[in-house]
């Protein structure tokens, strides 16, 4: 049982660093592409070079204590002098969940944490309770809505692994007494006006705006809307199919005469139905539009998915198939349609409120 480091040079001058794993009678190469040297042509380039492969020594160590810790079941005390910024970024580039972009964020935060404190280079053997307190503090500070509490799930997620796999002989997250706030921030929502509001309003790219309102009468996420294909239509039967690639749940749909009004010129079934830009484009044109328009309104892509949901409670849709309708896999995910359907619903007296001059 053995880790070992290797370099290998590249034809540009380059150096690509990789770890040889034997285990068991097997061998197995991680190549660390992100800590890949610089050909050194000055003293950055050098500097730079060592701080690599000090990073790559560290997941050499890292790997080296996993393979002990799950052969003999116990737990090294060279873990207590592992970087933890370090492992953790190499867990990251091994990971292959869908959330991997959170995962690299909240290590983000965790960093720009440890440099306001000092402490970039913080070992798990110096990972106690009070600086675990002191980050969920930062993320409260710097995080919007949920976000404090998601980023911090990530964190615990990373911390139980590092347990699991004996770099750490107690897990210091169970120490922790107090729980993360995160408040979910209200969302806005387009009512069925505003919708047709928005449909009788101009707008640079007519694909964005029927991609769009067609999310806001099928609760497509963006991700879904920008690829999807005629094939996931059934102009006979009237239905949508699709498998959510956020959640991997299959949904399928009645599809109303307005959904379909907005599917001109069917193309072939692997063949897009909106030719649509980059997220960032699509939602600097929609609130672009939402401004012409003049709703005033923060209204993002995303939120064309909350108006659906919202909507369906507002016209007395059950909340069990409104959470079949977007596909949630959950009816505690429908709550927050539900909640926003009642304020809407408590704001309704403002429709009759009037001036009353009662001083005479």
């Amino acid at each position: 049982m053995s880790v070992k480091l290797r370099k290998r040079k590249n034809a540009d001058g380059t150096t690509s660093l990789r770890l040889d794993i034997y285990s068991n009678g097997k061998r197995t190469i991680e190549t660390l592409k992100h800590l890949q040297l610089a050909k050194e042509s000055n003293l950055k380039d050098r500097e730079a070079n060592k701080e690599k492969l000090k990073k790559a020594e560290t997941i050499q160590l890292t790997r080296a204590l996993e393979l002990e810790g799950n052969n003999y079941n116990i737990t090294s005390d060279a873990g207590k002098n592992t970087i933890v910024s370090i492992w953790m970024q190499s867990y990251i580039d091994s990971y292959t969940k869908k959330d991997i972009r959170n995962m690299q964020g909240v290590l983000n935060r965790f960093i720009k944490f440890l440099q306001t404190k000092n402490q970039t280079n913080l070992t798990f053997g110096n990972l106690d309770p009070l600086i675990i307190e002191n980050f969920m503090d930062y993320l409260e500070k710097n995080s919007i809505g949920e976000g404090a509490k998601s980023y911090f799930n990530r964190f615990k997620k990373m911390l139980h692994y590092a347990y699991r796999k004996k770099i750490i002989n107690e897990n210091v997250i169970d120490l922790i007494e107090r729980k993360i706030k995160g408040v979910a921030r209200r969302k806005e929502i387009l009512l069925l006006e505003e919708i047709s509001i928005l449909a009788n309003t101009p707008i640079k790219s007519d694909q964005i705006k029927r991609a769009f309102l067609f999310s806001t009468l099928t609760g497509l996420r963006w991700v879904d809307i920008k690829k999807l294909t005629w094939d996931r239509i059934n102009f006979e039967n009237k239905t949508l199919n699709i498998r959510q690639s956020k959640t991997g749940v299959d949904v399928a749909m009645h599809l109303n005469s307005a959904s379909l009004s907005l599917l001109d010129n069917k193309g072939l079934p692997n063949e897009l139905v909106f030719d649509l830009p980059t997220a960032d484009g699509a939602n600097k044109t929609v609130k672009a539009w939402v401004k012409r328009a003049k709703i005033n309104k923060h209204i993002t892509w995303h939120n064309a998915r909350h108006s659906f949901g919202t909507n369906l409670i507002l016209m007395g849709e059950d909340p069990y198939n409104t959470q079949t309708l977007m596909g949630q896999s959950t009816i505690q995910q429908i709550e927050r349609y539900i909640k926003g359907a009642k304020e809407i619903k408590l704001m309704g007296t403002e429709k009759i409120n009037i001036n009353l001059n009662t001083s005479n």
